[in-house]
């Protein structure tokens, strides 16, 4: 469980308004205490800290998931927690120079503290996102500038992945609401598929293979799910390794389902047709793929979350090669794309969040500082023109990366 989950799962174990008099010394950290300390001590849920405004937004993710604050207490909440709990221990950004000019463009999501937590490039130009606290689908008109978010049917469902078809529908997981859900933009109308066990709480990242069907993880539950849409019957499948945690996912020329685990040092394969999985061990121990890519050459790609690396795995000869990520070992990265057989993935813990662009041929990298910060890049997505689209968590934006040569 990520250190913003945890915080407001613990914050939502409090509902009952709080003696506020009972710190007078220091009002902002007894509202804290009452607030965010009921489930979990609220110290080992901060991970590295966050800036004011990463605050701000935690704040209002407590918010929109029902926790009772009343408007005059937020300005003294945040100013404790960003004094006690500030950023610390991560990597400044490296920026490291090269040939490809980028420029970058941000939209705020319509709902403060919503969390963009997956991005889409949808085929008609529009840029979506998941709004994973505010139970909200969002849809940026990069043209217009125009923000417009679609609710949910189930309350805190916790929409997390997101993927388009081919009829311009758009399907997410519940994250917490234990299902699948399918948006029609034109209408507004959502259809609802919940998970078939009741183990199987968290479904995670979603893709549609070449036939049509609908794959999906479920992390925690270790199950990779298989969803046919004109019969919405699912079907779990389990990975041989217990706990793997299946993660992110993308498909290969042959319709191969690529799935990286992270609660391991493994990648599996899923062969569409006879349901077989077969895992590849990845050589270090302590690697942590958390995304992942493929390149036409059907190259696997992962961002290595745990040790500050690019990895590349090769499913024929199952031959693997790292490389440093340039903010270096903590730098965590973390949402990953090919575009047109370049390699780029953010790194989430650099100071700022960085995009960083890895030449297959040349080995070489070029990296580039988020505006805003980026805090915390989880997912990456790649528009029909070929440019790279962010979803920014903390500044609680879509950000959108134009590609020059």
């Amino acid at each position: 469980m990520s250190p913003i989950k945890s915080l407001i799962a613990a914050a939502l174990a409090s509902f009952a308004l709080p003696a506020w008099t009972q710190d007078t010394a220091d009002p902002g950290k007894a509202m804290v205490d009452a607030q965010c300390n009921s489930c979990h001590p609220l110290a080992a849920r901060v991970g590295t800290g966050y800036t004011p405004e990463g605050w701000d937004t935690v704040l209002r993710m407590m918010m929109n998931h029902g926790v009772s604050i009343p408007a005059d207490n937020l300005p003294l909440m945040k100013t404790y927690l960003a004094k006690t709990y500030p950023v610390k221990g991560r990597p400044d950004a490296a920026v490291i120079p090269g040939p490809v000019k980028v420029s970058m463009k941000s939209w705020q999501a319509a709902t403060p503290g919503s969390r963009p937590h997956d991005p889409l490039a949808a085929k008609d130009g529009s840029l979506w996102y998941t709004g994973q606290m505010a139970n909200v689908l969002g849809r940026v008109d990069p043209k217009s500038g125009q923000v417009k978010e679609y609710p949910l049917k189930t309350p805190h469902s916790g929409p997390h992945g997101l993927v388009e078809d081919k009829a311009g529908n758009i399907w997410y997981t519940g994250n917490t609401g234990a299902l699948i859900g399918k948006l029609n933009p034109k209408s507004g109308e959502v259809t609802e598929y919940k998970m078939p066990d009741p183990e199987a709480k968290d479904p995670h990242t979603l893709i549609f293979d070449k036939a049509g069907i609908l794959w999906f993880t479920v992390q925690n539950a270790n199950r990779i799910g298989r969803l046919d849409p004109k019969s919405g019957e699912i079907k779990l499948l389990t990975p041989p390794t217990a706990k793997s945690r299946p993660y992110g996912m993308d498909i290969d020329s042959k319709g191969n389902i690529f799935v990286v685990q992270f609660g391991v040092n493994r990648v599996a394969r899923v062969d569409p047709k006879t349901l077989e999985i077969k895992e590849y061990v990845l050589p270090d121990p302590g690697s942590r793929p958390r995304r992942v890519a493929i390149t036409p050459d059907d190259m696997v790609w992962y961002a290595d979350y745990s040790r500050g690396y690019l990895g590349r795995l090769d499913p024929k000869s199952g031959a693997v090669k790292e490389w440093p990520s340039p903010s270096g070992p903590k730098s965590a990265p973390y949402g990953i794309s090919a575009i047109k057989g370049v390699i780029w993935y953010s790194e989430s813990e650099a100071s700022p969040n960085t995009v960083v662009r890895f030449d297959p041929k040349t080995e070489k990298f070029q990296t580039w500082t988020i505006p805003g910060g980026g805090n915390i890049v989880r997912n990456t997505d790649v528009t029909k023109d070929g440019n790279f689209v962010l979803a920014n968590s903390l500044t609680n934006q879509v950000t959108l990366v134009r590609i020059g040569k």
